[in-house]
C-alpha cells in the first residue's frame, strides 16, 4: 500500500471527548484510555494531547467534585442496602390491613406488603371470565401492545407497538396463546382503553381504606409467559390481581446504583437470571420474591425496582390514586439519561 492509499486516522470529535471525559471520571487510566482511542484509528499524538487537555480542564474538575458528591449519597444509600440484608428477602401478608396501619407501617416507610383478604367480595374475580369479556365489551376497539418478541427493549420502544383490534379478537389471542410474550395490553395502552373498557371498573370493591373515592384504575391483560422487565415507577402503586398469578421479583431503591439504571427508570438487568459476570454490582443484591395470587393486592412503593412474570394467563388492575401525597413525578429528573 503506498501513501495514497494509506486509511486517515479518525478525527477526534465531542463524541470522543464526551468519552474520555466520562472515563476519566470513572477512574479510567490515561495510558489505557488513549491507547483504546489509537487502536480506534486515531493519531497517537492526538490521543495522547486529548487526555492531557481534558486531565488539564477546569471543566473537568468540576464535573470530579460533582462525581465526589454522587458518591456520599451512593454511600449513603449503601447503608441501607447493607442493613437490608440483614432481614429475610421477603414481602409480608397482611389479613385486611387497615388504612391506618397500612399508612404508618408501609406507606410512610416505602415498604411493599401483600395484603389479602380485601378482595373476597370482588365481583370482577367470578364475573370476568373470557366468554363475558367476549360478550359484554367484545365490540370495543382496544390498543395492545405487540410484536415484542422482536424487540429487547420492547418496554422502552411501547408506543412503537401499538396495534388496535376489536376487544373479542384479543380475547380469543389470549385464550389460545398458550405461554408468549409477544403481545400483551399494559398501562402503556391506557390512553385508549380506558373509556373501552370503563364499565369493568364498577366490579371492582372501592377500597376506600387506602383510595380515594371514584378511583379509577389501569387494565393488564395477556397471556402466560408475559413479562414486564426491571423498572421502578415514579408514583406508589396498587397491583390488584384478579385473574391468574404473577411472580413479582422487587430490588429496594437504595440499591439502585447497581442496577445499570442509565436511560430513564429501566435497568438491562433480566430478572428470569441475573447474568452476574455481566452485571457484577448486583452481587449480593438483596431480591424479593413473591407469587401474587388471585384476589391479593400488592403494593409497590415508589422507586422500588421490579420484575414481573406471568405464570398464568393474568388479569391485575394497577391504580395509583393514594389518600396520601402520591406526586413524586414532578420532581423527576426531566434529563433520564444517567
Amino acid at each position: 500500500m503506498n501513501r495514497q492509499d494509506a486509511v486517515p486516522p479518525i478525527a477526534v470529535n465531542d463524541s470522543w471527548r464526551g468519552w474520555i471525559a466520562e472515563n476519566l471520571i470513572l477512574g479510567g487510566q490515561p495510558g489505557h484510555l488513549a491507547g483504546i482511542m489509537v487502536q480506534s484509528g486515531i493519531a497517537e499524538a492526538a490521543a495522547r494531547a486529548e487526555v492531557e487537555a481534558a486531565l488539564a480542564s477546569p471543566y473537568l474538575r468540576g464535573v470530579a467534585r460533582l462525581h465526589n458528591r454522587l458518591a456520599k449519597r451512593d454511600w449513603v444509600l449503601g447503608i441501607q442496602s447493607r442493613l437490608n440484608q440483614l432481614a429475610p428477602a421477603e414481602v409480608p401478608r397482611r389479613e385486611r390491613l387497615s388504612g391506618d396501619a397500612f399508612l404508618h407501617e408501609f406507606y410512610q416507610r416505602n415498604q411493599p406488603v401483600i395484603i389479602t383478604g380485601m378482595l373476597d367480595d370482588c365481583a370482577a374475580r367470578e364475573k370476568w371470565t373470557f366468554d363475558y369479556l367476549a360478550a359484554q365489551l367484545g365490540q370495543r376497539e382496544v390498543e395492545v401492545q405487540f410484536g415484542r418478541n422482536a424487540d429487547p427493549d420492547y418496554e422502552i420502544n411501547s408506543t412503537s407497538h401499538r396495534r388496535r383490534m376489536p376487544f373479542s379478537d384479543y380475547v380469543a389471542l389470549v385464550q389460545n396463546a398458550g405461554v408468549t410474550n409477544d403481545f400483551y395490553m399494559t398501562a402503556n395502552n391506557d390512553g385508549q382503553n380506558r373509556a373501552a373498557l370503563q364499565e369493568l371498573m364498577a366490579d371492582l370493591p372501592p377500597l376506600d381504606a387506602y383510595l380515594q373515592p371514584g378511583s379509577s384504575g389501569f387494565f393488564w391483560f395477556g397471556p402466560a409467559g408475559t413479562i414486564t422487565p426491571f423498572h421502578h415507577d415514579l408514583t406508589n402503586n396498587f397491583m390488584i390481581q384478579i385473574a391468574g398469578r404473577k411472580r413479582v421479583r422487587l430490588v429496594a431503591p437504595c440499591d439502585t446504583p447497581r442496577m445499570y439504571n442509565q436511560r430513564h427508570c429501566f435497568s438491562p438487568v433480566d430478572g428470569r437470571h441475573i447474568d452476574l459476570e455481566r452485571f457484577p454490582l448486583m452481587a449480593g443484591v438483596p431480591v424479593r420474591e413473591c407469587v401474587l395470587a388471585p384476589g391479593e393486592i400488592l403494593f409497590l412503593p415508589v422507586g422500588w425496582w421490579h420484575f414481573v412474570e406471568a405464570l398464568d394467563v393474568t388479569i391485575t388492575i394497577s391504580t395509583t390514586h393514594f389518600h396520601w401525597d402520591n406526586d413524586f413525578y414532578s420532581q423527576y429528573p426531566a434529563t433520564q439519561d444517567f
